[in-house]
């Protein structure tokens, strides 16, 4: 059992050192403290989808239950932007490339990644039909209101006069880069898919404490 034991980890390192080279943001300890948390959340899984890599469900737990995400869309399309292959599992590339990006990403890096959540249908665009559905779920009404939907639909065209410097309608990568480098308040302008500093925190401390069992 103790060789086997050993052997796991001897595996783990290996591969957190391949893993952290290709990711900016964390070293070689912490990128295995970050396969070991998803290897332990896999053994949740039933084994049948723990071969694939983490399941939608599982992910979105962890985005509910450790940084405070409540907005099904949102969780669902950070889940996306995530899964890189589309293969609906998040590997543990997947996991370690995501986080990287999630907790410490440089404005650029969260630029390319909020516009990938709230480009939900992946045509490279922000198109008025998705700021509305994205935005209806996180405004919230008042019941005297007799048309809450109209509000929304200002809103959405006070964006599109912000952001949409080629007039075209929609928002492109460019569009949505450029109005963020002005002002980067707007980074989270269609809903909140990054977690706060606390949340981070709290993470990265679970996260990277020493293992057990060593």
């Amino acid at each position: 059992m103790q060789k086997m034991s050993a052997m796991h980890r001897k595996l783990i390192q290996n591969l957190a050192e391949t893993l952290c080279k290709q990711v900016r943001h964390f070293d070689k300890t912490e990128t295995e403290c970050l396969i070991r948390l998803f290897n332990g959340l896999l053994g949740e899984q039933a084994e049948r989808r723990a071969a694939h890599g983490l399941d939608r469900v599982r992910f979105r737990n962890i985005l509910h239950n450790t940084f405070g995400m409540t907005d099904d869309m949102m969780m669902d399309s950070v889940f996306r932007a995530f899964d890189k292959d589309n293969d609906t599992y998040i590997s543990v590339k997947e996991w370690v490339e995501g986080l990287s990006v999630f907790l410490r990403g440089t404005l650029d890096e969260k630029i390319k990644f909020c516009f990938d959540v709230y480009n939900l249908h992946g045509d490279g665009y922000i198109s008025r039909e998705e700021m509305l559905q994205m935005l209806k779920d996180s405004l919230i009404r008042q019941p005297t209101e007799e048309d809450p939907d109209e509000g929304i639909k200002d809103i959405v065209e006070i964006a599109l006069k912000k952001m949409d410097y080629d007039h075209d309608g929609k928002v492109s990568y460019s569009d949505y880069e450029k109005t963020v480098k002005d002002e980067n308040l707007l980074l989270e302008a269609f809903g909140n898919c990054l977690p706060d500093a606390k949340s981070i925190l709290a993470f990265e401390q679970y996260a990277f404490q020493e293992p057990h069992g060593h």
